[in-house]
């Protein structure tokens, strides 16, 4: 007996002390006091690369305005499937600088590990990140990058058909570029047939920016098409980056005969060629491309010259599309100032990688540059479009035109 309830006890100190051991913890969790931070897994991050300072940090500081809204306006809606996008503190300063722009992509992709890194917004800086991207499998995504090579360089048959590799992607395809604006050779196309159609022009003067691929790709369609459709281009003259004196070209060019100038290049040099131009008692139309669209070409140029000039650009304030009149609204509201297109590619840009983030089968970079290969129909400030295979967006084109600095049309430009 004295054996059967020692046994017995034996047995109901095992069962308390295994009660013991698993007995639930219904002690709470600590209380937060709001110095937490979110867990990385709960947010998004996205890179910034642009060029906050140097040579064109007009339209660096402009792209970053653009994407800091549309951020600001997805977060306050709850962000992209209930994840706010995180990028205060990945954004970082290129200097303008395109060596600078591979070093400030590496650390965001290496360092910081986001998911994409938006910029940088000129095409050999935007070009020099490229290979980092494709090595670390993270999207770069430009709003401005407009060269030809831009997302790669591609190879086309005798009939002009795209030559496919062996996976049904273009050859020559660089796998993690993308960008929202359209080409240089579409914009010079359309700025030649703008001269011949609207402006019934029939000879020409190109002044090139030869330090620049953006420079020399618009020229060489500008040139191309104009003379295709009977044009003559009387002459063409280059400069480089950061020259201020143009007037021993501009008296060359004075003595010819023509009635159109085209200057591919960017508002640095483009807005001091004019005023010199106008100086000089040369009148006529000046065209130009997106490069003109800053306010520091009315600053350099002065209101007087800034008549008869004509520019591609990406969109047009004048619009009267509800999408184009919100922004507009919402930026002068956040920013007390008119938006340029920089401004609009910008947000742009930061509603279209997160549309793809909403769509992502996972918050990978993989997962990522695939969301953004289907992107279909996407509505932006600066037109509806598509991606295509080459990574580029099917959208219009817009021209601008100037009185005394300030727009006064738009029309449509076609390139067909």
């Amino acid at each position: 007996m004295k054996k059967f309830l020692s046994l017995l006890l034996v047995c109901c100190l095992l069962l308390t002390l295994f009660a013991a051991c698993t007995k639930k913890d219904d002690t709470p969790p600590p209380a937060d006091d709001g110095d937490n931070e979110t867990p990385a897994a709960e947010t998004l991050k996205i890179g910034i690369n642009y060029e906050r300072s140097g040579g064109v940090a007009t339209y660096g500081n402009s792209s970053v305005d653009g994407i800091l809204m549309a951020f600001e306006q997805i977060n306050a809606a709850g962000g992209v499937n209930g994840k706010l996008i995180e990028y205060e503190e990945h954004s970082m300063d290129n200097g303008s600088d395109s060596a600078e722009a591979t070093t400030v992509a590496t650390r965001l992709m290496t360092q910081h590990q986001v998911l994409a890194v938006l910029g940088p917004a000129t095409s050999g800086a935007f070009k020099a990140t490229i290979p980092v991207a494709n090595k670390n499998k993270v999207p770069v995504i430009s709003g401005s990058a407009t060269a030809d090579d831009v997302t790669g360089n591609f190879q086309y048959d005798e009939e002009g058909n795209l030559v496919l590799d062996t996976d049904g992607k273009p050859s020559g395809l660089q796998e993690y570029a993308f960008r929202i604006c359209f080409s240089d050779s579409y914009q010079g196309t359309a700025m030649a047939m703008f001269a011949a159609n609207d402006l019934k022009a029939t000879k020409a003067v190109v002044i090139t920016d030869t330090s620049s691929d953006y420079g020399k790709g618009l020229a060489r369609n500008f040139v191309a098409t104009f003379v295709e459709g009977g044009g003559t281009v009387v002459a063409q003259e280059g400069y480089v980056k950061d020259e201020t004196n143009f007037n021993a070209v501009l008296t060359r060019l004075k003595g010819l005969d023509f009635d159109v100038i085209f200057i591919p290049g960017y508002y640095n040099e483009a807005g001091l060629i004019i005023k010199q131009a106008r100086a000089l008692g040369i009148d006529v139309p000046v065209l130009g491309a997106d490069g003109f669209d800053s306010p520091d070409l009315l600053s350099l140029a002065g209101a007087e010259a800034l008549n008869d000039i004509y520019f591609s650009n990406h969109y047009s304030s004048l619009s009267e599309d509800p999408v184009v009149t919100k922004f507009i609204a919402d930026f002068k509201a956040r920013y007390n100032r008119e938006p340029d297109a920089f401004n609009a590619l910008g947000y742009d840009l930061g509603m279209f990688v997160a549309d793809a983030l909403g769509r992502a089968a996972e918050a990978t970079g993989e997962a990522l540059k695939v969301a953004l290969e289907e992107t279909d129909g996407f509505a932006g400030v600066t037109g509806r479009f598509s991606v295509d295979a080459q990574h580029n967006p099917v959208k219009a084109l817009v021209v601008i035109g100037l009185e005394n600095g300030v727009q006064v049309s738009s029309v449509n430009a076609s390139v067909s």
